[in-house]
């Protein structure tokens, strides 16, 4: 890491003394006659090819090397050790590295002590917090050494061959700047190039999570009947430890889908209205004044960790709910007894909407806001009152991105966790009663992944399911905004 921090430093040294020393030479040619490019682009070309050259060979080396010296290192494997399975030899190469590491970290005097007796290497690495779980065996220690050895030549052949292509480019570069050197189109190609990697890299991610998903949820579906699981009512995977065989369990998604569903619903219920209608009112009503004070304040409630709302929700929210229901009830009865759980779909459903409003009002009021003035004065102007204007001129031409605004929101709701934790308990029962506890996918996925679990049986591969589920949903609604935007559209000339 220190190498590679000093190879950063030089490299850019070397681009800003190549960026001023290309402006001064392109200036003196733009004195001298016309350029082709101005002397920015002359500048901004030699950084480039000063940076990025260099830059992808250190990639290149960083990742390359490690798998290089790994593979050596497992060619140096005593005969015994390269016949054991392919597990095992893994674990004995991790080993290698963690004490490699430890020795890196060592003073020279507790490295000596290490190399003249190998027997102490796990109480020394123990005292730097590297622990061990046995005292490794001769060859380990020499291995480690050799790893180390092989890594601090490997970072010293990249810095010089980094370095050396970074001057090589910069003195190209550098004599490429000539009148009729076109670097505004070599920079602009550049920069083409670095959005398509970009956006490559989004797409490609978002395939890798569904390949991802898709391929551990048909391991899923090899154990488990996709029947029972898209159709089941009953949630019950039975745990079994690492090792342990047993029944699968029953993996009904029904109950999980119905808590998330309607948690969300709930939530919507509480964050659209009132995020909407303060939307309409920072946008529309209030002065220029009262809205620069009251949207950072609205705003600040999006920046609360969700775990904050999560015991807002536990100590706060939930048993002021049931005492109410307490005292409804013995108003009305005269049993003084809760029908409102502390845990409950309404619990989770208002916090979660209190959460919500910040991304509803925000979103919206930027939306609304761009729409043109013109709009709104034609309207006046032709007798309609503000609400009227606000109803059948300004939403209409903003319902686009407002959906936009109320899918994002959806989509937040569907893939809370923290406050149904708190809010809703993970019972996964299935019924209408927003009064009781209910949970949701996202609580599931997160309850299958931890825990001493073999990752290759049904209590765990179910949490990849789960996942795919919820990316089918968000995905069914996209398509379905750009439906409702489509179709609901206002054209204007």
């Amino acid at each position: 890491m220190h190498v590679f921090l000093i190879i950063l430093a030089l490299i850019v040294l070397l681009s800003a003394g190549g960026f001023f020393a290309a402006r001064a030479k392109a200036y003196a040619l733009a004195d001298a006659g016309r350029i082709n490019s101005r002397p920015s682009h002359h500048a901004s070309f030699v950084t480039i090819a000063t940076v990025v050259p260099a830059m992808l060979l250190m990639a290149v080396w960083m990742v390359a090397s490690p798998l290089l010296i790994g593979a050596e290192i497992r060619e140096g494997f005593p005969e015994s050790v390269k016949e054991q399975p392919a597990s095992a030899q893994s674990l004995t190469f991790n080993t290698v590295t963690s004490v490699a590491y430890g020795l890196r970290q060592l003073p020279d005097a507790a490295r000596e002590r290490v190399a003249e007796d190998s027997s102490q290497l796990r109480a020394v690495l123990a005292k730097s917090g590297i622990p061990l779980a046995a005292n490794p065996q001769p060859f380990v220690l020499k291995s480690a050494e050799r790893m180390n050895a092989l890594s601090a030549k490997s970072s010293y052949a990249m810095a010089a061959a980094v370095l050396a292509v970074s001057l090589i480019s910069l003195a190209l570069s550098f004599r490429a700047v000539k009148p009729q050197f076109q670097a505004r189109n070599r920079v602009e190609q550049v920069v083409l190039g670095a959005l398509l990697l970009a956006s490559t890299i989004a797409i490609l991610t978002t395939v890798g999570i569904v390949l991802s998903m898709l391929s551990e949820s048909l391991r899923f579906f090899a154990q488990v009947s996709p029947i029972d699981f898209f159709f089941g009512t009953v949630w019950d995977p039975r745990f079994a430890a690492a090792g342990e065989t047993g029944s699968p369990g029953q993996f009904g998604l029904i109950p999980l889908l119905a808590g998330t569903i309607y948690i969300s619903v709930v939530a919507m219920a509480v964050a659209v209205p009132i995020g909407l209608y303060a939307a309409i009112y920072m946008s529309e009503y209030a002065s220029g004044r009262l809205r620069a004070i009251a949207k950072p304040l609205l705003e600040v409630l999006a920046g609360i960790p969700t775990i904050v709302y999560g015991f807002f929700a536990l100590v706060t929210v939930g048993p002021l709910l049931r005492d109410i229901s307490v005292e409804l009830n013995g108003l009305f009865t005269g049993n003084y007894r809760n029908f409102i759980e502390a845990q409950s779909v309404l619990t989770a459903g208002v916090v979660m909407g209190i959460m919500l409003i910040p991304f509803v009002s925000s979103l919206s009021d930027d939306i609304i806001n761009a729409v043109p003035d013109s709009l709104r004065k034609g309207s006046l102007g032709l007798g309609a009152t503000q609400s009227e204007t606000i109803k059948r001129v300004v939403l209409p031409a903003a319902l686009p991105g407002i959906v936009g605004a109320l899918l994002l929101t959806a989509s937040r709701a569907i893939g809370e966790t923290m406050i149904v934790v708190l809010a809703a308990g993970v019972a996964a029962n299935l019924q209408i009663n927003p009064f009781e506890p209910m949970t949701t996918v996202t609580v599931k996925i997160v309850n299958q992944l931890t825990g001493d679990l073999e990752f290759n049986t049904p209590q765990t591969l179910v949490a990849f399911a789960l996942g795919l589920t919820l990316f089918v949903i968000t995905l069914c609604l996209n398509v379905y905004a750009l439906y409702v935007v489509r179709k609901y559209r206002e054209q204007y000339a």
